[in-house]
């Protein structure tokens, strides 16, 4: 297995975007602020969503990853979805980063080098980078466009910012562009994005992300707290049907990239919260006895029938410490709304740890 994040630069042959025909270091990326973003694409490929949906709609239980909602309009949904007056994380997580921005850059150390997982030109990163002033900030995200579209936003609203943006899926081992000599390492992982991966897989990413942070590396982390589930209901079944339609997406990518049949009709949205297991599921739910194909491949549902899409997992903040220790992790500082929905805890790597899991 390689490691997760090398600090290799990549050849141009490697590294050259389909989109943009540009390797790392050209400045023809356009747009004010170009000639300092250095762009690495690491080639999510298409096989890999081939072979994901095909075993995911294979299992006696069909369930697909919430990563494959983010192609350009998943990403555009997802970013409409920000907006909602029901959905409170992202507003209560902005306010979080707002009263306490300057602390958070006093503990990831200020001139560090910024990883960000999953890419934004959000309120949430333009905050702690302002904050920070870090060195280089390296955005991580799988959809090209968007990735590309954010750093340019970035570039501009931050002249004297040096990007090194990598398309990258984080959720699994892989390259970053990352200098050996580099110090003062900090990660930025907002959103709660953690909370989409089942603790077992929580823990596995952050083991790598402490890996290669190194002892006494810095993780910023956003953490979505178990509440009232009206709230979550709400938060998750939005009355104008943006979060049925970016569910519903899902479907449309896997009939525009892999020859799928799925009509949008015969499938409806559906979010609860399972108190047992503390997390929101999202589902796409067949409405008849169907039968459906996706590469060559024939898949039966039966009424009432779901695809287990996304998981959103919600934690006490003692649970969330205890998992973050098994990881290598130690915390350091939590920062919480008067309402006690949201937290953003600054946790600190708690050994020297190798950089090959």
């Amino acid at each position: 297995m390689t490691s997760i994040w090398a600090a290799r630069p990549l050849a141009d042959s490697d590294s050259t975007s389909p989109e943009t025909g540009v390797g790392p270091g050209s400045s023809d990326l356009g747009g004010r602020g170009a000639e300092r973003i250095r762009f690495y694409d690491y080639h999510p490929t298409p096989a890999d969503v081939r072979a994901e949906v095909l075993q995911g709609l294979a299992q006696p239980v069909k369930r697909l990853p919430p990563k494959l909602f983010y192609d350009r309009r998943g990403s555009q949904l997802f970013d409409a979805i920000t907006e909602l007056p029901e959905y409170y994380p992202t507003r209560t997580e902005i306010g979080i980063l707002r009263d306490h921005g300057s602390e958070m850059a006093d503990r990831l150390g200020r001139g560090s080098v910024l990883i960000e997982l999953g890419s934004g030109s959000s309120l949430k990163i333009q905050i702690l980078l302002s904050a920070l002033n870090p060195a280089v900030y390296v955005p991580v995200d799988i959809s090209k466009e968007h990735l590309l579209a954010s750093a340019r936003a970035l570039a501009e609203r931050f002249p004297d910012l040096s990007i090194r943006a990598a398309c990258a899926d984080y959720s699994t081992p892989f390259d970053l562009p990352l200098e050996p000599g580099w110090q003062n390492l900090a990660a930025f992982f907002p959103g709660s994005s953690i909370g989409n991966f089942d603790p077992d897989d929580a823990r596995r990413l952050l083991r790598r992300v402490a890996s290669r942070l190194g002892g006494g590396g810095r993780l910023l982390i956003g953490v979505d707290l178990r509440k009232d589930p009206a709230i979550l209901h709400a938060a998750y079944n939005d009355s104008q049907g943006v979060t049925a339609a970016f569910n519903l997406n899902l479907l449309v990518r896997i009939n525009r990239e892999l020859d799928g049949d799925f009509d949008l009709d015969a499938f409806e949205h559906q979010a609860y919260f399972n108190a047992r297991e503390s997390r929101v599921e999202m589902h796409l739910v067949s409405r008849v006895d169907q039968e459906v194909e996706v590469a060559g491949e024939v898949f039966g549902f039966r009424r009432g029938e779901s695809i287990h899409t996304e998981s959103s997992y919600k934690y006490g903040i003692a649970d969330f410490h205890s998992l973050a220790s098994d990881a290598g992790f130690a915390s350091e500082q939590v920062w919480m709304d008067q309402e006690q929905r949201f937290t953003v805890h600054c946790l600190r790597v708690a050994g020297t740890w190798s950089q090959r899991l």
